[in-house]
């Protein structure tokens, strides 16, 4: 297996497709590298030579930012936007900005919301079987609410 910028590539891919699992090195750079070099495209990583190896390794450290060092600069620019407080930097931050909804819940959301539903009534009706949620009415939640026991709301109830 060749390790190129702290990567194994896997053995039986060619070299311009195992060259994209090193981050920052996508399909373009890799095509880019692959020349540089002068190896051929349809060359299989387990048919490189170390000389070959050397050659990519040097390319890649010399020409391109990739793997830890890419990553940190990435971070770094997500945290500079961040504290300069742009709309950019909100938005990784996660703050809730005005006129940006939040997105619909998907159906299985809504469902885990609400909650089980139970069986109610017989197993055969006319229309087929009965299911009720678990979750109350929420008139009678109002209804309690405004009627508890208050002695404004006796004296209200009793004048009408």
């Amino acid at each position: 297996m060749a390790r190129i910028a702290g990567v194994d590539l896997p053995r039986d891919k060619r070299v311009d497709v195992a060259l994209t699992y090193i981050y920052g090195i996508g399909q373009t750079s890799a095509r880019e590298v692959i020349q540089k070099t002068g190896i051929g495209p349809s060359t299989r990583v387990k048919d490189l030579t170390e000389e070959e190896v050397g050659k990519i390794t040097e390319i890649i450290d010399n020409d391109y930012k990739v793997e830890g060092d890419l990553r940190r600069e990435v971070t770094m620019n997500i945290k500079r936007l961040i504290e300069i407080g742009s709309y950019r930097g909100m938005r990784h931050a996660g703050v809730c900005l005005p006129g940006v909804s939040a997105p619909k819940p998907t159906p299985g959301v809504v469902k885990a919301l609400r909650g089980p539903s139970v069986f109610k009534g017989k197993k055969h009706r006319k229309g087929g079987v009965m299911w009720q949620d678990l979750r109350q009415d929420p008139r009678e939640e109002n209804a309690k609410m405004w009627n508890m026991g208050s002695p404004i709301s006796d004296q209200l109830l009793t004048i009408q």
